[in-house]
């Protein structure tokens, strides 16, 4: 056996290896790396968009809880302000009432001094009716006229 021989057929066989590699396995193996590293792109850029997506949900998410709390802060106000409104219209009606209920027992207080001198002066009235009563039937006696004033005294 030559050597140059069997060397020449190992690089034709090495060959048409090499050519059949070239056009019957290369190209297929080629699209699958390319579509498989656009895989790997497509799944990189929607990761990218994803993280890009997520940061701006998160900046709106930020903006709606600010505008959230605002509102929240206006509604308290608000309730303070209309619960100061209430005690002080609540106050305000007590203040009227205590007036009124004032006034009410004022009046009240006067017709019943009115009465109180009403009656006081029909007793006394009928006192010095009767004083006078007493001092006609009598004599008139200093000394027993002064008796009759101590006496008509002592009763009032």
């Amino acid at each position: 056996m030559n050597i140059n021989m069997t060397f020449f057929g190992q690089m034709i066989s090495f060959a048409l290896l090499i050519w059949f590699t070239m056009k019957f396995i290369w190209p297929p193996m080629n699209r699958a790396i390319e579509e498989r590293q656009k895989k790997i792109a497509d799944g990189l850029a929607a990761a990218e968009r994803s993280q890009h997506d997520l940061a701006q949900a998160q900046q709106s998410v930020d903006a709606a809880m600010r505008e959230a709390r605002t509102k929240a802060n206006e509604v308290i106000d608000q309730a303070h302000q209309r619960a100061n409104q209430i005690i002080e219209q609540a106050k305000t009606d007590a203040m009227v009432e205590a007036t009124r209920q004032k006034a009410m027992a004022d009046a009240e207080i006067v017709a019943s001094q009115n009465r109180a001198r009403e009656d006081l002066r029909k007793q006394v009235s009928a006192l010095a009716v009767s004083g006078a009563e007493k001092l006609l039937r009598r004599e008139i006696d200093a000394n027993a006229h002064k008796a009759l004033l101590d006496e008509l005294a002592a009763q009032l």
